[in-house]
Parts: structure tokens; C-alpha cells; sequence
């Protein structure tokens, strides 16, 4: 990510496919978790779409992202219980800094991890963040091939979850996004810090 995504920033939060994406997915999250007066890490937050929609209902949010530009747009934001890092998640980051001291009751990771080469080793870091019987809740596009160069497979993105230390796993496809380019489903898991 980082770089990549900077072009991105300055017209994301007007792009009609990246609005109506973080609708549904804000929409699955509620479907699926109290997220009222929680402490949440929304890793990969990109501009902030969906941690607007879900500051008002959270306690705190710790919003990541490695694209500086895209936490810039995020920052301009103003969202009073939102604390931002510009930053790739690594254990060194998750030491130093104290943002992390206190575990999270939620992670949310929204089109994020098809987009990272190696995600189970972000995946057990994630899980080392979460408090006992915390969730992790992921969205990414689904790929019918576990192989595939886009999105995850469900396959993939089951063995991933456990293959990081996760034992209670549920892959879902919550919604599909049609846009111009046609539509493209969603696949989501949900994992508890059991």
C-alpha cells in the first residue's frame, strides 16, 4: 500500500463506488456487532470512510493507514474520538506506540488484506490486539479462484484466519457492489479472539 494509494487520496471520498462500498460494509458490520461505545482499530482505514460512519457510535478509534495522503484527508476530518497513524502495522509500531496499550474490542480491515502480499503475518499481529473474545471483521473483493491476483477466495481468506491463530471463523458474502464496471461481490470474515 503507502505510495500507491497517495494518488488516490485527493478524490476518493467523492468517488461514488468507494462511498456506496463503505455503506454496505458499514451496514454488515452493524449487522453483526454492537460496535456502541467500543474501542476499535480500523487497520488500512484509507480516508476515513467507513471510521466516520462509525465514530459516532465507538468510544475511540485508532484509524491506520500507510498512505500518508490518505490520513491527511482522514485528519481534515476533525473526528473528535479518532486518533490516526500513518504508518505500516509492525510489531515494532504496535511497541512504541502508545495507542496500542490498551487491547480493542473490534478490528475492522476493509479492502485491505487481498491487497497484502503476506496478510497472515498482519493478521496475527491484528489478533494480538484484540481483547479476549474480541472480533476482527475483514471485507475484501471475492475471488472465485483461491490463486486469483485480485481479491480473496473464501478459501483463502478461512485458511488465512486460522492459519493466524483464529479458531472461530465465519466467511459470509454480506453484498455485491455494482457499479460501471459491473458487479463485483464481497467476501467477509469474521473471527473471534477465542
Amino acid at each position: 500500500m503507502g505510495d500507491d494509494w497517495d494518488d488516490y487520496a485527493e478524490e476518493w471520498d467523492t468517488n461514488s463506488d468507494a462511498i456506496a462500498y463503505s455503506a454496505m460494509v458499514f451496514e454488515s458490520l452493524l449487522n453483526e456487532v454492537d460496535i456502541e461505545g467500543s474501542n476499535i482499530f480500523d487497520f488500512g482505514c484509507g480516508t476515513g470512510l467507513l471510521t466516520e460512519r462509525m465514530s459516532p457510535l465507538a468510544d475511540r478509534i485508532v484509524a491506520l493507514d500507510s498512505s500518508a495522503k490518505m490520513i491527511d484527508v482522514l485528519e481534515f476530518k476533525n473526528l473528535p474520538n479518532v486518533v490516526s497513524i500513518s504508518e505500516p502495522l509492525t510489531s515494532q509500531l504496535i511497541g512504541r506506540n502508545p495507542e496500542f496499550v490498551n487491547k480493542f474490542n473490534v478490528i475492522v480491515a476493509s479492502s485491505v488484506f487481498s491487497f497484502l502480499p503476506e496478510h497472515v503475518s498482519i493478521l496475527k499481529l491484528l489478533k494480538s490486539l484484540l481483547v479476549p473474545d474480541g472480533l476482527l471483521l475483514q471485507w475484501d473483493w471475492l475471488s472465485p479462484e483461491p490463486d486469483s491476483e485480485f481479491g480473496l477466495s473464501e478459501t483463502n481468506a478461512r485458511e488465512s484466519l486460522k492459519e493466524a491463530g483464529f479458531n472461530q471463523v465465519s466467511i459470509t458474502n454480506p453484498f455485491s457492489l455494482t457499479s460501471s464496471k459491473g458487479t463485483m461481490p464481497v467476501v467477509m470474515g469474521l473471527a473471534k479472539n477465542a
